[in-house]
């Protein structure tokens, strides 16, 4: 083992990650390490190459144990009895701090269709919202509502829902400090290719949901800058033989990134499987769609102001409807791979590159290279989240044999 004794750098913002195997952005390195200093990702290599520099700190494991970016939840509502709708700092801390635990290390704080007063104080408390070290990062805003279709409400309350507005949205966003980066909307109803057409000047990701737009009402959405579809299948109009709708449309348009609720009760699996084929791992986005019944036991909850029955891993309306999942990401990742047959690496690149893509963020998220945040967890071979770093801080961990070192 080649290693130099460098100078003695005492630095405790400087660690490193051991005798692990890295999913780097450029390729898979077996025994590996990955080294960090105040919060960038500054070394990737062999861990037989690796200099040993002063009193970093060193979390030495197995070839068993991988680092994963940090993944990338662009519509989440709540976890853990918080919701973004609560338009409270404490219910944001709660999310931040909890999203961690499940390999999640940034997100969109995303809000649901509710009366206008509701979304303005949602929206401007996560817009004011200041980080917190050692939690999940808010990337900004999905503004989930409350431009939609009622025919295709879902779990959204049809009695809010409202034409798309540019104007609204204009006094929406200054609300929010400009801080909404994703607005799901259905471009058929009047006003909807305006919107999307003034979303797509800006930056901001124009994204097709709780729609019943046909087949060409999307393509002309897509003409006008639509990139992206909220949760594959739900909500939506359905593929049908001589209406492909907007599943069809979206499985077919290269130009349109697809959420998928990977938790085997929103979508089957094989049509998660005909999605990825069709898809492949560059067209999908994983995503958990969670209410703030996440991590807690089955019971009823509140979601836009719904009664929500949970058990056993789903969560319904009175009526019957899905409203929303208690899936963590870290088991969206294994489902794919269960679903679709995909690899890690393919995984990797639907929860984590492909958001950060989206968002215009992969300058410094989204994956594992030097100069870029310090977004990783680290994963059992069984799949379980042991530790999570977010911008270098460590956020979460259940180490039960990690080695620490100092040098």
């Amino acid at each position: 083992m080649n290693r130099k004794k460098e100078c003695l750098i005492v630095n405790e913002a400087c660690f490193v990650i051991d005798h692990v195997t890295v999913y780097s952005e450029e390729q898979t390195i077996q025994n590996g390490y990955l080294k960090v200093d105040n919060g960038k990702i500054i070394e990737i290599g062999h861990t037989d190459e690796r200099t040993i520099a002063g009193q970093e700190k060193v979390y030495s494991f197995n070839e068993s144990v991988s680092v994963l970016p940090g993944m990338i939840d662009v519509h989440i509502h709540g976890v853990n009895g918080a919701d973004t709708m609560d338009a409270s700092t404490e219910a944001l801390d709660t999310i931040t701090k909890a999203l961690p635990a499940e390999g999640t290390t940034s997100f969109l704080a995303t809000t649901i269709t509710q009366e206008a007063k509701a979304i303005e104080c949602a929206i401007q408390n996560a817009g004011e919202y200041r980080q917190q070290p050692g939690h999940a990062e808010v990337l900004g805003i999905h503004l989930e509502g409350p431009f939609l279709n009622s025919k295709r409400a879902g779990a959204q309350p049809p009695h809010a829902m409202q034409q798309p507005d540019v104007d609204v949205f204009k006094t929406w966003n200054k609300l929010a400090n400009n801080t909404i980066k994703l607005v799901t909307l259905a471009p058929e109803i009047e006003g909807g290719m305006e919107l999307v057409r003034y979303l797509t000047e800006r930056g901001i990701v124009a994204s097709i949901g709780h729609s019943d737009a046909t087949y060409e009402q999307v393509m002309e959405a897509v003409e006008c800058g639509a990139s992206h579809v909220t949760h594959l299948y739900n909500g939506m109009r359905g593929l049908h033989h001589r209406e492909p709708g907007v599943a069809g449309a979206a499985l077919l348009s290269k130009q349109l990134k697809t959420e998928v609720i990977a938790d085997g009760y929103h979508v089957r699996p094989e049509m998660i499987k005909l999605a990825y084929f069709q898809k492949s791992d560059a067209g999908m986005i994983l995503i958990t769609d969670a209410m703030r019944a996440k991590c807690l036991k089955n019971g009823r909850y509140d979601l836009g102001g719904q009664d929500v029955e949970v058990k056993d891993g789903k969560a319904l309306l009175d009526n019957g409807t899905l409203a929303g999942s208690v899936l963590k990401m870290k088991d969206a990742l294994a489902n794919i791979q269960a679903f679709t047959g995909c690899t890690l690496e393919n995984a990797i690149k639907m929860a984590s590159e492909n958001p950060a893509k989206q968002l215009g963020v992969f300058d410094r998220k989204g994956s594992l290279a030097v100069g870029k945040d310090a977004d990783f967890f680290l994963r059992s071979i069984d799949g379980e989240v042991m530790m999570t770093f977010c911008n270098g801080h460590l956020a979460y961990t259940n180490k039960g044999d990690v080695e620490n070192e100092n040098h």
